[in-house]
């Protein structure tokens, strides 16, 4: 099997703001540059990104949260120093239990509101195992009582 890599592609409000933003986000600079456009393309996480301009931005949309898990607590320091660096307002979780996760992470938002965390799991469960049964109703849905983290 051929190496995959994810593809997002992002609209935004301001080209030129949103470059500076994931210049620090990824500490590199862009491979492709155009009036309206712009391409990150990674090797480490796999990831071909690509702001394209657009005239109006829905914030919020159907998006949660986009992420980057790492290796280690070391890694998060060193991307909370990168956007410390850049200037970019950031929010520490150290211990978090999320996801039924003990996690370290760092988040920071981009110029159009995409929410991104730099994370590391660091113990992979953190709850007993439960059976959720759904009745028909609740098949569309999340079940009752269950809230998600990272929200």
């Amino acid at each position: 099997m051929t190496t995959l890599k994810t593809h997002v592609a992002l609209r935004v409000a301001n080209l030129d703001k949103s470059i500076a933003f994931y210049q620090a986000m990824f500490g590199v600079s862009p491979v492709k540059h155009k009036v309206d456009y712009a391409k990150f393309d990674l090797e480490n996480p796999a990831l071909n990104l690509t702001l394209n301009t657009a005239e109006t931005i829905q914030p919020q949309g159907t998006l949660s949260h986009l992420g980057i898990q790492v290796g280690s607590t070391e890694d998060v320091q060193a991307a909370i120093a990168r956007f410390a660096k850049a200037g970019l307002n950031l929010f520490e979780e150290k211990n978090t239990d999320c996801c039924y996760a003990l996690q370290d992470k760092v988040w920071v938002t981009d110029p159009d509101g995409n929410r991104w965390e730099v994370f590391v799991v660091k113990v992979s469960d953190t709850a007993p195992e439960e059976t959720i049964s759904l009745n028909p109703s609740q098949m569309s849905g999340q079940p009752q009582g269950v809230k998600s983290c990272c929200a």
